[in-house]
């Protein structure tokens, strides 16, 4: 890759990192149950706040985007990412609280739909798509690692019921990196002058093929949120472990698909994206089982861990798979697969519920099943190239 296009691919694949503030949802949710004594199942609602504005944004930011061009679409993200991070600090109640959550999942949709596709804009070797999207996720899995030393940080400095001071430190990481995208030079793409509405956007699904991977990421996404969420809930009614100690199994869990992203970017370079799909997805389907079923805080650490590592690729290499069979409408690809995204809001509310009704197994169980579909759709396609 040449110096010119090094120096552009660094601030868009560091655009990467804002998108993993999301996934702080897990932790600052069991402060936000504490502060305003909600049960699992309210508290399940949070992630929701976050994640189902996916389902809504999804398609028209992705048609809006042949307009408004990538990369502005992605300073537009990162504007209303900061407004909500500032919003706490301004005004504290569970109003604003509920806000602030509402305009990060906001911004993170339009991130999400818009900043995959910048990629495309600045790297020529489709060869490397793949990777380079698996390079994105490492990105935002340290992101996911370092967000709840962010609030174990706002914690620890300004006491328990401050918790909410992780925001502005997010809203300000943000801001750093929207300048920094903003005076980087990125060639911006040919404009799409058709109107393309929702009904031609959801046409896409008739191909059965995008059908299975956009439930693909669905799911992907609700084990991945599930996990997040469910990890620390898991070690503090099995082993008693405190406010303190349960941040570990997040950490865990974020440092495994840190380290299990990485090294899928480097093998997805090199090998069949399919093949180390189907792989990886028995391997997460075999961890989540041990840990349903089996006793032991280091063992139950380790299979949290595995779910991690094994997952941490899957979702580029749906995303790519998706977009390998429509490369001619990339945009509406993107906006259709982050629709999906709402799943990482759908499955969490179940997985409360199922909390309160059955405990930490049932719990467990929802996400096998998310899994169980994962599996389906490794062994269940054939497409038209592989990554």
């Amino acid at each position: 890759m040449k110096n010119s296009s090094i120096i552009k691919v660094i601030p868009v694949l560091a655009a990467f990192f804002v998108m993993g503030f999301c996934d702080i949802v897990g932790i600052s949710s069991d402060y936000m149950q504490t502060s305003f004594g909600w049960s699992s199942t309210m508290t399940g609602f949070v992630p929701s706040m976050v994640f189902i504005w996916f389902l809504f944004l999804g398609i028209p930011v992705g048609n809006k985007m042949n307009k408004w061009g990538r990369k502005n679409t992605v300073l537009i993200s990162m504007l209303v990412t900061i407004v909500g991070m500032f919003l706490p600090l301004i005004v504290y109640s569970s109003v604003t609280c509920i806000i602030a959550y509402v305009l990060l999942g906001i911004g993170n949709a339009i991130l999400q739909i818009s900043l995959n596709p910048l990629l495309n804009n600045v790297i020529q070797d489709q060869r490397m798509l793949t990777s380079s999207l698996t390079a994105g996720q490492v990105i935002k899995a340290i992101s996911s690692l370092v967000g709840p030393e962010i609030v174990l940080f706002a914690t620890l400095r300004f006491g328990s019921e401050h918790w909410y001071y992780c925001f502005p430190i997010l809203g300000g990481i943000t801001l750093f990196f929207a300048l920094w995208l903003m005076f980087t030079p990125i060639k911006r793409e040919q404009s799409v002058s058709e109107t393309i509405s929702m009904a031609d956007s959801f046409s896409l699904l008739k191909d059965k093929i995008i059908l299975i991977l956009f439930l693909g990421i669905f799911f992907i996404v609700g084990v991945d949120v599930a996990t997040n969420y469910i990890s620390s809930k898991l070690m503090a009614v099995r082993y008693d472990w405190s406010a303190e100690q349960v941040k570990f199994a997040p950490q865990v869990y974020f440092l495994s698909r840190t380290i299990g992203a990485l090294l899928g970017t480097f093998l997805l370079a090199r090998i069949s994206g399919i093949r180390y799909f189907r792989v990886n997805i028995i391997a997460c389907a075999a961890s989540l089982l041990l840990l349903m079923f089996v006793d032991g805080a280091t063992l139950n650490l380790l299979c949290i861990g595995g779910i991690g590592f094994f997952a941490s690729s899957v979702f580029s290499i749906i995303y790519s798979l998706a977009f390998q069979e429509c490369p001619s409408k990339m945009n509406q690809i993107s906006g259709l697969m982050i629709t999906a995204v709402a799943g990482g809001g759908v499955v969490t509310p179940i997985l409360g519920f199922a909390i309160d009704l059955g405990g930490i197994t049932a719990g467990l169980f929802v996400v096998l099943l998310c899994v169980a579909y994962l599996m389906y759709c490794a062994f269940g396609i054939k497409v038209k190239k592989v990554s």
